[in-house]
């Protein structure tokens, strides 16, 4: 069978990517008897600013994009419809704060040497999404980190040193320098570049042309 790796570049806090991944496994999953993909996860960060206690949501989204709160709100219900249809709780996307997903992303690099990186992935969109914690917390983190059946203890004390600091912030310069600005984004076999949260079919027929070459 056929191996295709595929490394994604994303961001926790970013509900396309969520929704990006939801997509993927449903094409993952229609193309397991033809090929057989790996998976690992990249830092990328929308909000790299650690200071401050966050904006809500809404307001943030309409100052960046120049658009009023009303269009933003409209735009973010829209999502939620989509993520609904896929099995994904938003239920808190319009309650959420703007947040800096560093750390999370040093428990997922974490998380990923003992085989649950893609887990705490998920339990963090969950966390941020569906219950609009604040996913800088420690202890937030910590209890996403208990809930894929991980050590907490060990994940606190992780999140009291620098460990894997230097290795999201060398994951996220390699993935800028070779062009990635927008996430999600897919880079299958080290070679092509899928952006965005591209429907499970579109998915599909890529990795399929991608495998079929000699």
């Amino acid at each position: 069978m056929t191996t295709l790796k595929i490394d994604i570049v994303s961001d926790i806090a970013c509900p396309w990517c969520a929704i990006g991944y939801a997509r993927l496994e449903k094409a993952i999953t229609a193309l397991k008897d033809e090929l057989d993909i790996e998976l690992e996860w990249h830092a990328f960060e929308l909000n790299p600013d650690p200071s401050g206690d966050g904006e809500p949501i809404l307001p943030a989204l309409a100052r960046k994009y120049g658009r009023s709160e009303a269009e933003m709100q409209a735009n973010q219900a829209q999502m939620m419809e989509i993520a609904r249809d896929l099995g994904l709780n938003f239920d808190k996307l319009q309650e959420r704060h703007t947040r800096n997903t560093f750390d999370a992303h040093r428990l997922v690099k974490w998380a990923g040497e003992q085989g649950k990186q893609t887990e705490m992935k998920q339990a963090c969109f969950d966390a941020y999404f569906g219950r609009a914690e604040n996913i800088t917390d420690s202890e937030v983190l910590v209890a996403c980190v208990e809930s894929i059946g991980l050590d907490g203890e060990a994940a606190r004390a992780l999140l009291a040193t620098d460990r894997y600091a230097d290795t999201v912030r060398e994951d996220e310069a390699r993935y800028q320098q070779a062009g990635v600005s927008a996430v999600p984004a897919y880079i299958v076999n080290q070679k092509y570049l899928i952006s965005g949260a591209q429907e499970p079919d579109t998915l599909v027929s890529a990795f399929r042309e991608i495998a079929a070459e000699p």
